[in-house]
């Protein structure tokens, strides 16, 4: 498929950490990108220049109408959303408005402009507290917290859509993403973000004065929460697969887990911060939060089978190094280096 022949590919959220990332692997790929973003998490300076930025709201009809017939959108990629857990708990209405409203917006934009193919953020918080060691796509979907509940209702409308209308998807649920663009083009900008990798640096930039360590009594080997982190590039190579596949084979849809099928726990990575920093963090023991399972490792065996996925970036202190390179040019950016 030359360039040419490849539809536009509006990319919502594309000015945020994960969104940003799909951008750049769409233009290294050679497809056309445009993007819709608020700016209420997203950075404009994540965006490249020559991409065009609509400005606005992915409920906002009109408008999408507007980009879907001057863009030519042949596939629509959602990352537009709000991901913190405690803070679903708290405000439920705000994630039930910006993740599952809104994305039901956004799929009947789809269908009225005829865009055939649809790619969503989904996540690992569909599972909840899952009974088993490596989550697969079969595993029971329980989730613990509005946010898993927005996201999971996006997935069923999305099969519901595609049953009723010309319109396939792929549902990719993210374990825990961390890294940054090995080029350094974009990474995780957020201030006052709450990913642990990033906390981490911070702390060991010295923008931070400490990292929490929330539980050791958990039922792993060191009792710090074991996770599976994806480094953020591999991520994104997963989605122009995805939309690959789904063009190739236009009746069918695919639901994968994103991860490496390899946890690593809090100490696990706060000691690989401390080695790739050469600093010593500072930890400060607090009590669990609610809804941490002890244990969320992926399977991600259909991902690798359905699209030949590889990842290139699958090492801890490589993830950390690229996050590392990431916050000092951020520093830059931000006028503080």
């Amino acid at each position: 498929m030359t360039s040419h022949s490849k539809p536009c590919v509006l990319v919502t959220g594309g000015a945020g950490y994960i969104g940003s990332h799909a951008v750049l692997a769409l233009r290294d790929a050679g497809w056309p990108v445009a993007v819709i973003d608020n700016l209420s998490t997203g950075f404009r300076f994540a965006i490249p220049d020559d991409v065009p930025l609509y400005e606005g709201d992915i409920a906002d009809a009109d408008l999408l109408a507007r980009i879907v017939a001057e863009q030519r959108v042949g596939a629509i990629m959602h990352f537009a959303g709000s991901i913190v857990v405690p803070e679903s708990v708290a405000d439920p209405l705000k994630y039930y408005h910006n993740n599952t409203a809104k994305s039901r917006a956004l799929i009947e934009a789809a269908v009225r402009g005829g865009v055939a193919h649809f790619i969503f953020s989904s996540t690992a918080a569909t599972y909840g507290i899952p009974d088993v060691a490596a989550v697969d796509e079969d595993t029971p979907q329980r989730p613990i917290n509005p946010y898993g509940w927005s996201k999971l209702m996006t997935e069923q409308m999305l099969a519901d859509v595609a049953a009723a209308h010309p319109l396939n998807y792929g549902v990719l649920r993210y374990f825990n993403v961390a890294g940054a663009d090995p080029l350094a083009r974009s990474g995780q900008s957020t201030a006052g973000a709450t990913h642990l990798i990033k906390v981490a640096i911070e702390a060991a930039l010295g923008m931070r004065e400490s990292v929490s360590v929330f539980g050791t009594d958990y039922a792993t080997p060191d009792g710090t929460g074991v996770r599976d982190y994806i480094h953020v590039s591999d991520l994104a190579a997963a989605h122009v697969l995805t939309l690959e596949a789904l063009i190739a084979e236009p009746a069918r849809s695919l639901t994968m887990n994103c991860g490496y099928g390899r946890g690593f726990s809090v100490t696990e990575v706060l000691d690989a911060v401390d080695r790739v920093t050469n600093r010593q963090l500072d930890r400060r023991i607090e009590g669990r939060r609610a809804g941490d399972p002890d244990s969320l490792i992926s399977n991600p065996a259909r991902l690798k089978q359905a699209l030949g996925w590889a990842p290139k970036h699958a090492d801890l202190d490589t993830i950390i190094a690229h996050a590392l390179a990431w916050e000092r040019k951020l520093s830059d950016l931000r006028g503080e280096g």
